[in-house]
């Protein structure tokens, strides 16, 4: 790992390599208590790493975590605010040029760049990029190499380092034995699932970044070739599967089997077929799983919300006229299609296939059912949504899972009964109930196995047996929760009824 300098702004070598070659390994570090223990009851440890050993330093995020230490009424939930809303900067920051516009920033314990974690990994950051301009710059690193990926590989979700960083490329023992078409190479893609939800992240980065810098100078020919590809894919992804003469139609596949965890895929890889309604088809799910019917109703909500973004950046800075049409015109296709549908009775289904299948679930990772208030697809008094989220946080989702201490949505990606806490993050930003959202806030809490960060999976049998201690997504996930409750629900988390923001 090389080290950055926020200041300069570039890679260093030397003796600041060489220093950070000392710092321990986070995937082990985030295993065991370290810090002082906070003065609640949970005595939760302070898990940042060292100074010496954080990659990215930003002063408006110290500012934000000395202000919320000293306005959050609970220690432990002040601490877990400490130890996850920095976790990214300081810990996923694996390479960044200022120079060459470049950054890889990486999951956590998985050496490579989702285009759907990153996204969130820096959502929690976007009110801070106005008053910290190398944060800022950071940011727009981030996005140009992503650009470059998704200009290339459109169908792919996550990448190895860029060739420019000399670090070297990782091998993904999941992906071997598995055939992808359009083919790839594995030194520039780390797996190429195509999920759809990952180009959305691509967008919303973009997005997240102009909405607080008025910046457009991220909007390269690199962008502007990602934006086009995007919509290749949701003009091919769009398609049924057979045309009206029974052609066989295909844009991709992906055969699973070999050492990947998918078994092998139907139809030559190709999945379940498809029929038109004007919703767009992905392959798999945000958690990396496969999908059971193509059509996934919040991938193509935070499609819709996305892109109608897009067209609004593109207008403000009057670029693209005719790509800004494109996505007004794509928005509200995809809206009116989840509406006619995937509603019936008032229930959203988590898949369809426009054959009339429905697969009423939901899945943890965003999006989801659960969060399409997070995503900004409507509001979470809807009657349709307080319909759907009855059935999702009930045993009537079949991956809703209870215990006596944890309890939430899973999926798949683990087994039915490591519900994810990522699941009540999202409860929580899709309710006003005080007591819904302090139930869930403390059910997360409350669960860390005594370290104070948010891991991916949680056994509803044993409170010890967890995966993932370091994932770098659902910390800045919480960390964005916190600090929406801090501005939307102040009496319940802060020691005064008066709303906090960070500003600068």
């Amino acid at each position: 790992m090389k080290f950055n300098e926020r200041s300069l702004g570039v890679v260093l070598t030397g003796l600041a390599a060489q220093s950070l070659a000392q710092c321990p390994d986070y995937t082990g570090y985030s295993q065991q208590p370290q810090g002082d223990p906070s003065s609640g009851p949970l005595g939760l440890p302070f898990m940042r790493p060292a100074p010496a050993c954080r990659t990215f330093n930003s002063s408006a995020v110290e500012k934000v975590i000395n202000d919320m230490k000293s306005l959050l009424k609970d220690p432990d939930v002040a601490r877990m605010f400490e130890n996850t809303f920095p976790n990214t900067l300081d810990t996923t920051v694996r390479y960044y040029s200022q120079e060459q516009n470049l950054a890889f920033i990486i999951t956590g314990d998985i050496t490579a760049q989702w285009l759907r974690d990153t996204a969130n990994q820096f959502a929690h950051y976007g009110s801070l990029l106005g008053g910290d301009p190398e944060l800022a710059k950071l940011v727009k690193a981030v996005i140009n190499n992503e650009a470059r990926y998704v200009s290339q590989y459109p169908y792919c979700g996550s990448f190895q380092p860029p060739p420019e960083s000399g670090l070297a490329p990782s091998h993904n023992d999941w992906a071997d034995g598995v055939t992808v078409n359009p083919p790839v190479n594995n030194q520039t893609v780390f797996e190429c699932k195509y999920e759809l939800d990952s180009l959305c992240g691509f967008l919303k980065l973009s997005r997240i970044y102009y909405q607080n810098t008025k910046d457009a100078s991220f909007m390269n020919d690199n962008w502007r070739m990602a934006i086009d590809q995007i919509f290749r894919v949701i003009n091919e992804q769009s398609q049924p599967t057979f045309d009206e003469d029974f052609n066989f139609i295909s844009f991709y596949n992906w055969t699973g089997g070999g050492g990947s965890l998918s078994p092998l895929v139907n139809n030559l890889g190709n999945g379940e077929p498809k029929a038109f309604t004007g919703l767009v088809g992905t392959h798999h799910r945000p958690s990396d799983d496969l999908s059971t019917f193509a059509f996934l109703t919040s991938a193509n909500a935070m499609l819709s919300i996305e892109l109608t973004n897009l067209a609004d950046m593109l207008d403000k800075t009057q670029q693209l006229t005719n790509v800004s049409q494109q996505a007004k015109q794509w928005s509200t296709k995809i809206h009116n299609a989840i509406w006619e549908t995937t509603v019936v009775n008032n229930i959203f289904a988590y898949e369809t296939n426009g054959f009339g299948g429905r697969y009423v679930m939901d899945d943890a990772n965003v999006p989801s059912l659960l969060s399409l208030p997070y995503l900004g697809f409507l509001d979470k008094q809807h009657p349709a949504y307080i319909a759907t989220r009855k059935i999702l946080l009930s045993a009537k989702n079949p991956y809703f899972a209870a215990g006596k201490k944890f309890r939430g949505v899973g999926g798949p990606h683990v087994d039915p009964w490591h519900p994810w806490p990522m699941s009540q993050i999202s409860a929580i930003f899709g309710t006003d109930d005080d007591q819904e959202i302090l139930t869930s806030l403390y059910l997360i809490v409350n669960n860390t196995a005594g370290l104070g960060l948010i891991h991916e999976s949680q056994s509803i049998y044993d409170d010890k047996d967890y995966t993932r201690s370091w994932f770098a997504w659902a910390n800045s996930f919480f960390a964005e929760m916190v600090l929406d409750l801090a501005d939307r629900k102040p009496h319940l988390v802060l020691t005064q009824n008066k709303s906090y923001r960070p500003s600068f």
